[in-house]
């Protein structure tokens, strides 16, 4: 890491999730899910500090055992379903600069929730981020181009129109979306300026859409589950199947 740019780390913990009850800490392959995000963070050497955000005494006692701090706990009022974690952050960085006199350059959110993320993803952010003109970053995967939204009816809405709307997928711009929020990556006077991780001059650093699983759900977390224990396996046949593509297309 480059020793003049300060990155720090943030992973949002909080502890009332419903769709999978104590998520946070729930055992994912041998250890709790929010080990995962703290030892990549570890693993990847580009951060000085690495915070976990949560309202909950047990996470933070889990969080702590994997090597990341708690310094503060996140304020109940800020850990409701509908709270938005661009407010518990910007408390964060208060705090920290109140409290700690310490303000990054760079802050990267790593979800728990996104358990098949590579250490490599994180890096290829932080290689986008090297660039000055670079004020932001994300993760995305590609999906069919064709969206659609529901009115109050019920009908579908085309979100992009091509013209004549065609039905051959060939004639349409690619498509991506957020892969589960994998990694957002801003420099922070950005972020205190938009309250945003997401805005016009993001940059989007693709993802395969095997791995961008977000865990919302029961279902979720058994497909990631599955996928885990045999990435290795997924990834040989893939790279297998389009050398196989590759050399029937000569």
């Amino acid at each position: 890491m480059q020793k003049s740019i300060k990155n720090l780390a943030i992973i949002p913990a909080r502890g009332g999730s419903k769709g999978i009850p104590g998520k946070n800490i729930k055992i994912f392959h041998g250890k709790p899910l929010i080990a995962h995000a703290i030892e990549q963070a570890r693993e990847t050497g580009l951060f000085d500090r690495i915070v976990v955000d949560t309202e909950d005494e047990k996470i933070a006692a889990v969080a702590r055992k994997y090597g990341a701090e708690v310094p503060f706990l996140r304020p109940k009022e800020l850990a409701g379903d509908k709270s938005p974690v661009v407010d518990a952050v910007l408390l964060l960085l208060k705090r920290l600069k109140e409290e700690d006199g310490y303000e990054p350059d760079i802050i990267t959110l790593l979800q728990t929730t996104s358990p098949l993320r590579e250490i490599s993803d994180i890096k290829k952010c932080w290689k986008r981020m090297l660039d000055s003109k670079v004020r932001s970053v994300c993760t995305i995967c590609d999906t069919h181009p064709r969206l659609y939204h529901l009115d109050d009816q019920g009908k579908l809405i085309l979100a992009n129109k091509i013209e004549k709307e065609s039905t051959n997928r060939q004639v349409w711009p690619a498509g991506y979306l957020l892969n589960g929020c994998m990694v957002y990556m801003i420099r922070i006077n950005e972020f205190i300026k938009t309250r945003k991780f997401i805005n016009a001059d993001t940059r989007g650093v693709v993802c395969p859409k095997w791995r961008s699983i977000d865990l919302d759900g029961i279902e979720d977390w058994i497909l990631a589950e599955t996928i885990f224990a045999h990435k290795k396996k997924i990834e040989k046949k893939i790279q297998n199947f389009n050398l196989k593509i590759q050399n029937e297309s000569f």
